[in-house]
């Protein structure tokens, strides 16, 4: 008996691999990634970590007028064979609620390898190609991986969430990588739909899912096309784009100028 969760259904799996993603993520990756990927492959719902202990139920907190309640939902699907974790990253007792999620893995859906979704915050270019950036816990798996395109990623800071779990699922045998695609940083409040699609061209591949990923192109060449002209129109953002597009970096207050420039544009349409 698992504790902590509640459980739904009860599908068959095979072999299956777990994706996990949180939902909050720089430029929206890992949600839209993710909410992307259950629609497509009809995953259903069959497990949730109960909140109690992780998440503080004395608030709830507001986006757009609506309530943003605490959660953790495991979704199955037979194409690809993938179990699908989404969740709000936990407030308290992170190692225990990333175990919770492992146990469910391991021992009910006994998943072969764990794979998370992360935007990374970057000073690439909007007009440049995204990389997808990873992090191993075994080579064993960084071997099978290879020639699928992905980009070893050097970091030094706090741990993520991810690389705690990554790192649990090490301490139990269970090959992982922990996926971080770049996003300019001035795309970071907002959405990066070409990320979104690098990221899941990934996932196409490695799972054979056969997905149709061209519906994203008339996001892209539309945002593409707003800043376009806003470049035009203000030739100070023009300038900080072109300084990026040339390897050099902003400074602090170029940084914040045109974050408020694309935000501006990109939210009211303009």
């Amino acid at each position: 008996m698992i504790e902590d969760v509640r459980f739904s259904g009860h599908p068959h799996f095979e072999k299956p691999s777990l994706v996990v993603g949180w939902t909050r993520d720089a430029g929206k990756l890992s949600p839209q990634v993710l909410d992307y990927l259950t629609r497509k492959i009809k995953a259903e719902s069959f497990c949730e970590v109960e909140p109690t202990g992780f998440f503080s139920l004395a608030g709830v907190s507001i986006e757009n007028d609506i309530a943003q309640f605490p959660e953790g939902r495991f979704y199955h699907s037979e194409k690809g064979d993938l179990v699908i974790f989404t969740g709000s990253e936990p407030q308290f007792d992170r190692h225990r609620f990333l175990n919770v999620l492992l146990d469910v893995a391991e021992h009910y859906c006994r998943v072969q390898e764990v794979f998370t979704i992360n935007g990374t915050i970057s000073s690439t270019p909007h007009t440049g190609s995204r990389r997808v950036l990873a992090v191993f816990n075994q080579s064993e798996i960084q071997e099978k991986l290879g020639g699928l395109g992905l980009q070893d990623m050097d970091w030094q800071g706090p741990p993520a969430v991810s690389s705690h779990l990554l790192w649990i699922a090490r301490s139990r045998g269970i090959p992982g990588v922990s996926l971080w695609t770049e996003i300019p940083f001035y795309l970071a409040a907002g959405e990066d739909f070409q990320a979104v699609q690098m990221t899941l061209s990934f996932l196409n591949k490695r799972f054979n899912l056969e997905l149709d990923l061209t519906e994203f192109d008339d996001q892209i060449t539309e945002q593409n096309a707003r800043i376009a002209q806003l470049r035009q129109d203000d030739p100070k953002v023009d300038d900080y784009i072109r300084t990026l597009e040339s390897g050099l970096s902003l400074n602090e207050a170029e940084q914040m100028d045109l974050v408020r420039g694309i935000t501006e544009i990109l939210e009211t349409g303009g």
